[in-house]
């Protein structure tokens, strides 16, 4: 099963998340556009955006579609948000039938699951044959100028290691690795707020955040991980 997410008792860290991301972010490209664009050149009619939260795939897919989003998530509150079609369901158990969808993509999220394994297994069994999985995992070095403050916690999909759980499963992977500065933080405020946003208490982050020097770039480290089924 999932592991409980704050998503529903606490939306704003989640929301706060992307605003940080969104405003700060170097260059105009994000993760969400370079899966839009990978689902674009694939073709892909119909796609399962599983953890899609409020909708960023769709929003950096172009209107309207193809491809045709179907977004699926475990908690409520940002499925309020999401402009549809959605599904309030757990990767675990997908409700839908075999080889229904062209794509599914899962961007940072299958390291909320205590057993991603079973959820690629579901992810493909609802991909059509020649379907295309993407998959995003962020390394347990990421963000490392925050390291003094603050280190990820290691969770069961982390991007050392996600390749070779795809490989388990679809038996035969693509790995594109990331390693570059993707924020700029300008000042101890944003600094504050990206670390709650990554779940250190307010107090702590505010603390934290002014024992580094500012402006801070924050370098994304992590990994897209692609199959065929």
């Amino acid at each position: 099963m999932a592991l409980t997410p704050d998503r529903d008792s606490g939306p704003e860290r989640f929301r706060l998340a992307g605003r940080v991301t969104r405003k700060y972010l170097i260059g105009a490209r994000s993760l969400h556009d370079h899966v839009a664009s990978k689902l674009l050149n694939a073709g892909a009619s119909l796609v399962l955006d599983i953890g899609c939260g409020e909708g960023a795939l769709g929003a950096a897919l172009p209107h309207p579609p193809p491809p045709r989003l179907v977004g699926l998530d475990t908690s409520a509150e940002p499925l309020r948000a999401h402009p549809g079609p959605r599904v309030r369901a757990d990767a675990l158990r997908l409700p839908f039938r075999d080889a229904s969808f062209d794509a599914v993509v899962a961007v940072n999220m299958l390291c909320h699951l205590d057993d991603p394994g079973r959820a690629l297994h579901e992810a493909r069994r609802v991909l059509a044959p020649g379907g295309l999985l993407l998959v995003s995992a962020v390394c347990r070095t990421d963000s490392p100028e925050l390291s003094p403050v603050w280190r990820p916690e290691p969770t069961a999909f982390d991007a050392e290691d996600a390749p070779a759980r795809v490989c388990e499963v679809f038996g035969e992977v693509e790995v594109e690795r990331w390693d570059a500065p993707l924020i700029t933080l300008p000042d101890h405020a944003a600094v504050r707020d990206y670390l709650i946003a990554r779940r250190v208490p307010r107090p702590q982050a505010a603390e934290a955040a002014t024992r580094l020097r500012t402006p801070l770039p924050v370098t994304r480290r992590g990994a897209l991980v692609l199959a065929r089924r």
